[in-house]
């Protein structure tokens, strides 16, 4: 139902770990990780970390607002596109009825001002349903900028280096999947979202492994009718 937070194979949340000091003079520093207070007691001491991020995002305070607004964009849209459809057909109708009454050449410009009008309607529906499917990327890269503090935060308590997606991994305990703890957190930090001022930049800054948001499919475009024959 929902698409991928990112098109890439794993999420990557790096901490800020320090590195030990070098044994003796020459010895490569190993990265240490530093272990803080855990706050919250479902969180595991791992070196890696495990997340859904649909699964997030679809069960977050914040997703299921974004998922609720987009569906009354989409049936508005649908809804529009149902009139546009019958208006269309009426008119097509309409001209068709004209066509014995008429000179050809006053026939022919009627029909190809109508041609001219489905096609630029169609055009106009096409571009807000690509719209729509683009926000519904803008909204789920904007989620993920908003909750990186969050997953940080889970990684220093857990003492880890990385958070990987859960999708991505072969095999794994399910005690370091961290989705349901950061979902609380999620939920309690920014709510539904709804009150949150716009994120801004071009996405996370911290250095994360992130692909390209999936192309949208292209849309099948609104049931006109088609432009009409001699």
């Amino acid at each position: 139902m929902a698409r991928r937070l990112t098109a890439g194979a794993a999420l990557v949340v790096a901490a800020s770990l320090p590195l030990a000091a070098a044994a003796q003079e020459g010895e490569a520093a190993i990265p240490r990780p530093q272990q803080g207070p855990v706050q919250d007691p479902t969180v595991v001491i791992a070196p890696f970390l495990t997340l859904d991020q649909d699964q997030l995002f679809d069960e977050s305070l914040y997703g299921q607002r974004i998922e609720a607004e987009i569906e009354d964009a989409s049936a508005a849209l649908a809804e529009e596109n149902r009139e546009i459809e019958e208006e269309l057909t009426a008119e097509e109708q309409r001209l068709t009825e004209l066509r014995s009454e008429l000179e050809a050449d006053e026939f022919r410009r009627l029909a190809d001002a109508f041609d001219a009008k489905v096609v630029d309607l169609r055009r106009q529906q096409d571009t807000k349903t690509r719209t729509l499917q683009a926000r519904r990327d803008q909204e789920r890269q904007a989620f993920l900028q908003r909750i990186l503090p969050v997953l940080s935060e889970l990684v220093r308590e857990s003492g880890a280096v990385a958070i990987l997606d859960s999708r991505a991994v072969f095999l794994s305990s399910e005690s370091i999947d961290v989705t349901d703890a950061a979902r609380r957190r999620i939920d309690s930090d920014l709510g539904d979202g709804s009150d949150l001022p716009p994120v801004t930049g071009n996405g996370p800054q911290s250095g994360d492994s992130l692909d390209p948001p999936p192309q949208a499919e292209e849309p099948s475009g609104i049931g006109l009718p088609a432009p009409s024959a001699d």
